[in-house]
């Protein structure tokens, strides 16, 4: 029998990431999510900067980072300096401090078209989804286990699941555009 909630599920968890993505630009307030994607090589592996240190938000405009292991700072900020925010690192000893720049016009202008292409391939994902949940449909009616009304009917719900999914995503879209707008 075909199921519609694995589907809306999967859709689910590519909004989840495509929220991820978006908590992670730089939008000109400090936030300790915009550090989430940055990887550190330390002990041989790729660890998330929250695994190796603590991050406070002690200011507006102002992260910082206290580093577990002195060895650890100059990993971090590496890490800090080749990833895309665009942040200038002051280290004091194990304290590694990250001052949030204003987002100027043309930051903020890039700043949306990378919002609106993150939202395009988050909606493309959606439909990849329907078009399977769709090709299983046609399977199932194809090996005579639903019928042509049972079809429409799933194709229909699908649809339905998909719009609500791709609506979500434009809102998440036109909220975050918003917030880069009105800083």
């Amino acid at each position: 029998m075909f199921d519609e909630k694995s589907y809306s599920l999967k859709m689910d968890k590519t909004i989840e990431v495509f929220t991820k993505e978006l908590s992670s630009l730089r939008t000109g307030r400090a936030n300790s999510a915009m550090l989430d994607l940055i990887k550190v090589d330390v002990y041989g592996q790729q660890m998330p900067i929250n695994q190796v240190g603590s991050i406070t938000t002690p200011e507006p405009r102002m992260i910082n980072i206290q580093v577990w292991d002195q060895n650890n700072v100059p990993l971090v900020d590496a890490a800090i300096q080749k990833s895309e925010l665009g942040l200038n690192p002051q280290i004091d000893g194990q304290l590694i401090r990250l001052p949030i720049p204003e987002l100027n016009e043309e930051r903020r202008t890039e700043l949306k078209k990378m919002i609106k292409s993150t939202g395009e391939k988050c909606k493309v994902s959606i439909r990849n989804i329907r078009r399977e949940a769709n090709e299983e449909l046609k399977r199932l009616l194809k090996s005579k286990d639903i019928s042509e009304d049972e079809e429409k009917s799933f194709e229909k719900s699908v649809q339905n699941i998909t719009d609500k999914h791709i609506s979500i995503v434009d809102d998440k879209v036109s909220s975050k555009e918003k917030e880069i707008m009105t800083i």
